[in-house]
């Protein structure tokens, strides 16, 4: 039997993750990527050197496989429409990421099919300047922000002035700051024939608007996991998608559950279940393109803490005392991307440790720990 050929448009950290997968499920990774050493690159059955949104590229990516996914959404959508009208099979198709990748558009659509969102409007390049009538506020650019980029926190008014003067003026989303008790998250996922597969809800700890540990499962009530879980349902559904999404949401001081933003691809708050799962969002996202059954996805301890190793210096080092020292921690798996240089904020790798139900109490100092020894 001809083995599967799944093409990656991506070959960062999070192509590299799928590989695995897809050398455990005898499936044929090839990724098109713009350089040699891109951390998927080594994983991969083949490579086509191209930006990910070259739709040439794209388009010989196409001839050497099955179905191609994305290991991110900054794509050119416009330019791959013309292959889809050729019948190249995307999944998640590009009428399911359409309404997805503008985030002032992905809020309307949100809003548009009910699920609940912070109240928000659009600016133009002619309104942006006009002042909000309350603070904090929260302002975020509308395509290819990802890691807290183009995304800000205005407090105060002098906030506001002090950020078109580094902006320009253009098209962008404001909406209301929520002071949210918890910020949640949750990975789901959709296969061609419509099953749908949800993981747990997790909470997760942002600092400089990047996530820095995340916390399976997390600790909301059976009413407020219920409500996440229909949340994700009724996005795949409606969307018709295929494959693996990430969620992430507020739960309010109130108990309303706000969804914030979706990533329409496997996600950082779901890279605990590479080791707290019987079953990765990586797999999953394979077997949900390959038309492979999907698997119920359970918690394989009590939980996991997962904690993002990110850069904090400008340095060609992969730091090989200190993941041992981490590798030496009861139950933790370091897994390292394999990028050549570090930078302030830059996503290097990250440890999951799987916790005893006693551990649970204990899952912020398990993370301070881990952070200690990275910072240190």
């Amino acid at each position: 039997m001809k083995r599967k050929q799944v093409g990656v448009i991506g070959g960062g950290q999070l192509a590299w993750m799928m590989g695995e997968a897809a050398q455990n499920l005898d499936i044929e990774l090839i990724v098109q990527t713009p350089n040699q050493d891109d951390p998927a690159v080594s994983r991969a059955a083949d490579v086509i050197f191209a930006p990910i949104n070259d739709a040439m590229a794209t388009a010989k990516l196409a001839a050497l496989c099955d179905v191609i996914t994305f290991e991110n959404e900054f794509i050119d959508l416009e330019a791959l429409k013309a292959l889809a009208e050729q019948g190249v099979d995307f999944r998640p198709s590009l009428e399911a990421l359409s309404p997805l990748l503008d985030k002032y558009e992905q809020r309307l659509y949100l809003q548009q099919i009910g699920l609940p969102v912070p109240q928000f409007t659009g600016l133009s390049s002619e309104t942006a300047r006009q002042l909000p009538s309350e603070f904090p506020v929260v302002l975020k650019s509308r395509r290819h922000g990802y890691d807290g980029q183009g995304t800000f926190i205005l407090k105060e008014r002098q906030d506001w002035e002090n950020i078109w003067q580094s902006l320009q003026p253009g098209e962008m989303l404001l909406e209301e700051f929520v002071p949210f008790a918890k910020e949640l998250a949750v990975i789901a996922a959709r296969n061609h024939a419509g099953a749908i597969v949800v993981y747990p809800v997790v909470e997760t700890y942002q600092e400089d608007r990047v996530c820095r540990r995340v916390i399976a499962p997390a600790d909301i009530t059976v009413k407020v996991k219920q409500k996440v879980e229909a949340i994700a349902k009724t996005l795949l559904t409606q969307l018709q998608f295929v494959g693996v999404v990430g969620i992430e949401l507020f739960l309010t001081k109130d108990r309303q559950v706000l969804v914030n933003e979706i990533a329409p691809r496997t996600h950082n708050s779901g890279h605990y279940t590479l080791d707290g799962c019987n079953i990765s969002q990586f797999e999953m996202q394979l077997r949900a393109v390959s038309d492979l059954p999907l698997i119920a996805p359970t918690l394989k301890s009590a939980g996991t803490v997962m904690v993002n190793l990110l850069g904090y210096e400008y340095a060609c080092d992969d730091y090989p005392s200190k993941r041992t020292q981490l590798s030496s921690l009861k139950r933790a798996y370091v897994h390292w991307y394999g990028k050549m240089e570090s930078r302030p904020g830059r996503k290097l790798g990250h440890v999951n440790v799987l916790l005893t139900e006693e551990e649970l109490q204990q899952a912020g100092q398990i993370a301070d720990k881990i952070e200690s020894i990275w910072y240190g």
